[in-house]
């Protein structure tokens, strides 16, 4: 899957859409359809609900791949963030990781995240993050 980030603003707010890292567990549209509708196009109706329900229904997104940009504050994504991080193992599905994370690359870089989903099955195109290959390659926990 490209690597691609898309935007969609309000004049106030701005959703950041970065599909790679989406898991598909239907948090966004679940919870907020009248802005998070994958059945038309665009996808992201940033008109369909005030700021506040936006941004709260984003800090929902188990993946990190909904984020929110403010105005004038537009190098500064609002993320969850935790004094303690833990780790759970979902059943028959990735590790989540719920707090604040430093990821180091084998190329040297890094990148801070607040809550990851990473891959158990092995199969993730988009490894370490899980990308909801465990359901297609029947992945259970033993």
């Amino acid at each position: 899957m490209e690597d691609i980030t898309k935007e969609y603003t309000n004049g106030e707010i701005t959703i950041v859409w970065q599909p790679k890292k989406c898991i598909h567990s239907a948090v966004c549209k679940n919870g907020l359809i009248e802005v998070f509708n994958p059945q038309v196009r665009p996808w992201i109706n940033i008109q369909g609900a005030n700021n506040e329900r936006i941004s709260e229904q984003i800090k929902k997104c188990p993946s990190g791949a909904l984020s929110i940009k403010e105005k004038n504050k537009q190098d500064n994504i609002m993320e969850n963030t935790s004094v303690n991080t833990t780790v759970s193992v979902i059943k028959n599905g990735p590790l989540m990781v719920k707090g604040t994370i430093i990821l180091k690359y084998k190329d040297g870089t890094e990148e801070t995240k607040n809550d990851a989903y990473l891959c158990r099955c092995g199969q993730s195109e988009n490894k370490p993050f899980c990308d909801g290959t465990h359901k297609k390659c029947g992945f259970k926990d033993e």
